[in-house]
């Protein structure tokens, strides 16, 4: 649903909260404790202008997580295992995305590499981002 933003409600919002670029560990903290407070009272529950001082929120942070905590390159095969063993699901459980059992483990253990077709659809069958797998 696409609605209009209230400049004063909005402009009451960023002066509570003053979005600006993170420098450091105590604004971080506080970012954070202000996405807290508006992601606990529901999407369904936030204004327009809340949903978009959360999202500036998000953006903040995001860019300060990228700087200060970046995120290792993780191989495909170790995404793959991962997932398997947080949804508890089995080798046999991905036979209909690689066609045996032995194409599979070779994917799994990292001795073949995940074709895109195959990325697709592990994509598609854990619900993530195909950029995982690729």
């Amino acid at each position: 649903m696409i609605s209009i933003l209230e400049n004063k409600n909005y402009a009451d919002l960023v002066v509570k909260v003053l979005p600006t670029a993170i420098q450091n560990e105590k604004e971080y903290e506080i970012m954070l404790a202000n996405i807290d407070e508006l992601m606990s009272r529901g999407e369904a529950f936030l204004s327009a202008e809340e949903e978009r001082l959360l999202e500036t929120l998000a953006i903040l942070v995001e860019a300060y997580e990228d700087e200060h905590y970046p995120m290792p390159e993780v191989a495909p095969n170790e995404v793959l295992k991962f997932l398997l063993e947080d949804r508890e699901l089995k080798q046999k459980d991905l036979l209909h995305i690689f066609g045996s059992s032995g194409i599979a483990s070779e994917v799994i253990n990292g001795k073949r590499s995940i074709s895109k077709a195959q990325a697709k659809k592990l994509s598609e069958f854990f619900k993530v981002s195909i950029e995982l797998f690729i």
